[in-house]
């Protein structure tokens, strides 16, 4: 089993969402959060002054999936958040050893 975390531009959440839908994720968790990469924030201008936004605005997208999904979902979701400009976000992919669904007490990827 795979746990993928997306950080995504907030603008692309729908089309990601829908994509993830279509491709048969079963469940996502999202979470809104801020920060930066690489470019530090941005600078912006608002009336006549400049100022710089250190931290912006991203959303944290979170799915667990079978093994053999990854390759449709990380795919679908690379499509989908990319806009080709700095600030798309990033993808962390990491196996997960176990899962238990509460409720029911199932095991491994039944309880996915």
């Amino acid at each position: 089993m795979k746990h993928i975390i997306a950080i995504i531009r907030p603008e692309k959440l729908d089309d990601v969402r829908h994509a993830l839908e279509k491709a048969g994720c079963s469940g996502l968790m999202i979470s809104e959060i801020s920060g930066h990469g690489k470019q530090k924030g941005v600078v912006q201008q608002w009336r006549g002054e400049k100022y710089k936004v250190d931290l912006i605005p991203k959303i944290k997208l979170e799915v667990m999936i079978k093994d053999s999904e990854l390759g449709i979902i990380k795919k679908t979701i690379m499509e989908n958040a990319r806009t080709g400009e700095i600030g798309d976000g990033k993808m962390f992919i990491s196996t997960v050893d176990e899962v238990v669904r509460i409720r029911t007490g199932e095991e491994g990827e039944i309880a996915l």
